[in-house]
């Protein structure tokens, strides 16, 4: 026997490949199994039974024209029986012998060829027919793809977060019409607080009610190992996408075996049909062998031509029904556009919107999935939704970032509120809203925040940073924000990016924006609309504008402080600063000024003016400051300033000045009549002296000169007896005088970096200095008397 175990190897699949099946290849597979059955039954029996028995032909010579079996075929048995005549020949002992060798003889010279081979063709048919079907599953090209495929599909199937995806959409459709109007109304206001925020933005807020609602308690149904493998798997499907999506050979392969299989049916139909007649119970066969066995001609009997004749009737039809099945698939294949692959109906059955059509390769795949079972593909679509991955980082980030966790965060800014900073997240955890203790959210760098409901549990927010961390705020969490948010900070990369829900904060007061204008809008410097910001009072721009924003004087009745860091880029028009009557603090930083702006000596409210890290080289124009009689405090450093002119004596009212890191070589003796300087910046200039009269600024607290050439302090410095600060580090001092003891309120002294041999020891006079206080080299230091230095190291 040949067991058909033996052609197992034909069509071995993975079990996992089913799924990969329609039933048109099932049922053509069952139909190949039937038909291997044939063959090897036929061809079992021609191994193990006689094939063909022959007779010695009674008729003479003369008639031996006719067919010696043709007498037998109308006769009945009684006739030939009583025909019967002793029949005369060479006899011999090797009767047994002759009969075989005829048997041999005429078997292979008068049997038809199609009635001898008949079992092999089925056999070797069936197997071409088996190869043709799964041979798109064998060839390297195709298997590959085929097995990652399967793999993806069993984990994405069996994956604990489609169930729970799926759960939580089918919870979502079951909600009462009210509940759904409610949503649909929250989601339309969402919708229009996004502002910049284009049509598919807004399509994809539709499809994600689970953002506007609460989170239901079934998060703890996902554990963090479980959570792990659903991103791993989110992974793996787009990267697998992006690979199947760029070709279409298991579409071609596929096409290409179809054909083969329906041009082989054609072909063994029709010569099956044409030579099924040539298998026959009697064979007439005439051999020259009278010399052997005294016969020639001979009546044979094909024993197995009876039941041959049954089994290719079988097969025929067999065929016939695997023909019907190839055609079938050729229909399915060329009828349908199997290379675009929609998810509309999953989309509207689960709520998940940005499920994307797929093509090629993969869509073929998921066609013939479709004719296993739809649910696979249901299931699948889950990992290709961009909502499912986002609702599973939440899930995540929620595992991550426990309340305890956030909590041990939470520390005290530079204004003293309690702040929670977070950086680099994908996401922000639901968890941070469970601390209603928080005044101040600092988000950096964490991408696609939309705030949830959940929001107004913090009751006690006044700061908000979003630091590239663009923002979608619902219409709800925009009520809860516009009369509590207090302080604002915006950072992107342009500023149309700003989001439109932050000009709406009603009780805001301090608005920080970081970001660039496009180069073709940059001069016009166009800003979103002010009016609504009724309480702002401090407003700071960062940016490569080309004049002030028209839209800064929306504000101009209230607000107190603007600053405009320009980033290099010159600033140009300032005429509306005019405008701004009720500005208290100016800063104009890297604006590429090369002139004091006449504009800013309109603002008679103005208390401080910065012009830092800017080009400016002379400033005559400082007796104009004159007007703004309430100024105190003057930042002119970081520029090229050479000289400082006579007319700063008019400042009687400044109370600070900063000129560091300028080009200052001598400062104006008319320096003194400032009376009401309390601090004096000059370090990092080339200043080689001080004049006398400094001695005169009696408030002054706090004076700076380090890094300069100074090679001796005038004694009528020391006159200062208010000086609580003394900076004269990196000079070229030798000494220093005596008269520092006179300076009995200084608590800071730098001296390093100068040309000292020794201290004074009237050093222990300034009651107030301590060793903490006074910066030099230690082998100064320890050259002072020690009950001086005992008195300095005195708590």
């Amino acid at each position: 026997m040949i067991p058909v175990a033996e052609f197992k190897q034909f069509t071995e699949q993975q079990p996992a490949f089913k799924v990969l099946k329609p039933w048109w290849d099932v049922l053509a597979e069952y139909l190949t199994v039937a038909m291997l059955m044939i063959g090897v039954f036929g061809c079992t029996l021609q191994v193990t039974q006689d094939k063909i028995i022959c007779l010695p032909s009674h008729e003479p010579q003369e008639n031996s024209s006719e067919a010696p079996c043709q007498q037998l075929l109308p006769q009945g048995v009684s006739e030939q029986m009583g025909g019967l005549r002793e029949v005369s020949g060479l006899k011999n002992n090797l009767d047994l012998q002759q009969y075989n060798f005829i048997n041999q003889l005429c078997y292979e010279t008068a049997l038809h060829w199609y009635a001898k081979y008949f079992p092999y063709l089925v056999v070797i048919h069936t197997l071409i027919f088996m190869v043709c079907t799964s041979f798109w599953f064998k060839f390297p090209g195709t298997s590959s793809k085929i097995e990652h495929f399967i793999s993806i599909l069993g984990k994405c199937f069996d994956s604990p977060w489609t169930t729970r995806a799926l759960s939580e959409v089918s919870g979502e459709n079951h909600k009462g019409p009210a509940a759904g109007r409610a949503m649909a109304t929250m989601v339309a206001s969402a919708g229009a607080g996004l502002g910049k925020a284009d049509e598919e933005e807004k399509e994809k807020v539709l499809v994600e009610p689970e953002k506007v609602v609460t989170e239901p308690p079934a998060v703890t149904l996902l554990d963090k190992k479980e959570g792990e493998q659903a991103k791993a798997l989110f992974e793996k499907v787009k990267k697998f996408r992006v690979h199947v999506e760029e070709g279409d050979i298991l579409y071609t392969m596929y096409i290409r075996q179809t054909v083969l299989k329906a041009c082989k049916f054609l072909a063994i139909l029709v010569y099956n049909l044409v030579y099924v007649e040539k298998i026959s119970f009697l064979v007439a066969c005439r051999v020259e062998t009278s010399e052997v066995t005294g016969y020639a001609s001979f009546c044979c009997n094909h024993t197995k031509a009876h039941l041959f004749s049954k089994l290719a009737f079988c097969y025929i039809s067999f065929v016939c029904v695997y023909g019907i099945t190839c055609l079938y698939t050729l229909y399915w294949l060329f009828h349908r556009p199997l290379k675009e692959y929609s998810f509309r109906s999953v989309r509207e059955e689960t709520g998940m919107g940005d499920i994307p059509d797929v093509k090629n390769d993969f869509a073929f795949m998921l066609h013939l999935i479709d004719q296993y079972d739809s649910l696979y593909s249901k299931r699948f679509a889950v990992f290709l939704s961009e909502v499912s991955e986002s609702r599973l980082k939440q899930l995540n980030l929620n595992h991550e970032w426990t309340p305890e966790k956030l909590r041990q965060k939470l520390q005290r800014n530079a204004r003293g509120r309690l702040e929670l900073a977070l950086c680099m997240l994908p996401g922000l955890p639901d968890t941070v809203f469970e601390l209603s203790e928080v005044e101040a959210l600092r988000l950096e760098a964490i991408g696609d925040i939309t705030f949830p409901p959940g929001l107004s549990q913090l009751v006690h927010l006044q700061e908000l940073s979003l630091l590239h961390s663009p923002a979608r705020l619902p219409f709800s969490s925009q009520i809860f924000l516009r009369d509590r948010l207090k302080v604002i900070r915006i950072k992107c990369e342009e500023l149309r990016e700003v989001p439109l829900w932050v000009f709406g904060l009603r009780g805001l007061e301090e608005l920080h924006l970081e970001g660039l204008f496009l180069p073709e809008l940059a001069r016009a410097a166009t800003l979103e609309s002010l009016r609504e910001l009724k309480q702002l009072k401090v407003l700071s721009l960062r940016s490569n504008a080309g004049k002030v924003p028209a839209s800064v004087t929306d504000v101009a009745g209230h607000l107190q402080r603007l600053s405009l860091h320009n980033d290099g880029a010159r600033l140009l028009a300032l005429n509306s600063l005019k405008k701004l009557v009720a500005l208290r603090e100016l800063e104009l930083v890297a604006c590429g000024l090369e002139r004091i702006p006449h504009a800013i000596f309109s603002l008679g409210a103005l208390q401080e003016l910065d012009l830092k890290d800017n080009h400016l080289r002379s400033i005559e124009e400082i007796l104009s400051f004159q007007h703004c009689r309430k100024l105190v405090t003057l930042r002119l450093w970081h520029n090229q300033i050479a000289y400082v002119p006579e007319h700063v004596r008019k400042l009687r009212s400044l109370e600070q000045l900063y000129l560091s890191h300028n080009k200052l070589e001598t400062l104006p003796t008319q320096l003194g009549l400032c009376s009401s300087l309390r601090l004096l910046d000059v370090s990092h200039n080339g200043l080689h002296s001080l004049p006398p009269e400094v001695g005169l600024l009696q408030n002054l607290q706090h004076l700076a000169v380090s890094y300069n050439a100074l090679e001796a302090l005038p004694d009528e410095l020391f006159f200062c007896r208010k000086l609580r600060t003394l900076l004269l580090g990196f000079n070229h001092l030798s000494q220093l005088s005596p008269h520092v003891g006179a300076l009995r309120a200084l608590s800071r002294l730098e001296l390093s970096g100068n040309r000292l041999e020794a201290l004074p020891e009237e050093l222990g006079h300034c009651a107030g200095l301590k060793k903490a206080g006074l910066l030099v080299e230690d082998t100064l230091y320890e050259g002072l008397p020690a009950e001086v230095r005992e008195k300095m190291e005195e708590e």
